[in-house]
C-alpha cells in the first residue's frame, strides 16, 4: 500500500507553478523535466500530472501517457546526448529508493557505468538549460 499523496512535494510544486523546473517536454497529461540532481548529463524526469505516488496508484491513461512520453523524450535524449541506448527505471516507495512522492521515471542515456549518486550533486542551472535546449531541438 503506497503513502497518502503529499501535495506538497516537489513535483506537485512543479506543476502547479510554486518550484521552477528546466521543462523538456509538456502535454495534456505529463511533464518531461531536466533532473536537477541528475546522475548522468542528460537525466530527464517524467511525471504524470495526476497525484499518484507509485505505478500502482496511476489511472490507466495516466501510466499510457507517462510511457508515451518516455518514449518520445527517451529518443531524443539519445540523439541529443549522441549515444544510443538509454536506461528507464522508477521506484515505487521509499524503501525502494523513491525520494520524492509522486510518480516519476527517470530517463538516463547510455550505460549506468559511473553514474553519480542519487539525489546527491546540483548541477548549474545554465548546464540543464543547455542540455535542455539539445533534447528539445530533438523532439
Amino acid at each position: 500500500m503506497s503513502e497518502k499523496y503529499d501535495k506538497n512535494n516537489a513535483f506537485a510544486k512543479i506543476l502547479s507553478g510554486d518550484a521552477p523546473c528546466v521543462k523538456v517536454y509538456e502535454d495534456e497529461l505529463t511533464l518531461a523535466f531536466m533532473d536537477f540532481m541528475p546522475q548522468i548529463d542528460g537525466h530527464v524526469l517524467v511525471i504524470p500530472k495526476e497525484e499518484a505516488v507509485t505505478i500502482y496508484d496511476l489511472s490507466n491513461e495516466a501510466a499510457l501517457a507517462c510511457m508515451q512520453t518516455v518514449q518520445k523524450v527517451g529518443k531524443a535524449v539519445e540523439q541529443a546526448m549522441e549515444i544510443e541506448g538509454s536506461t528507464i527505471f522508477q521506484h515505487n516507495g521509499r524503501t525502494a529508493g523513491q525520494t520524492v512522492a509522486h510518480f516519476h521515471f527517470h530517463v538516463l542515456p547510455g550505460s549506468l557505468t559511473g553514474l553519480r549518486g542519487h539525489a546527491v550533486e546540483l548541477a548549474e542551472k545554465r548546464q540543464l538549460i543547455a542540455i535542455a535546449e539539445r533534447i528539445i531541438q530533438e523532439l
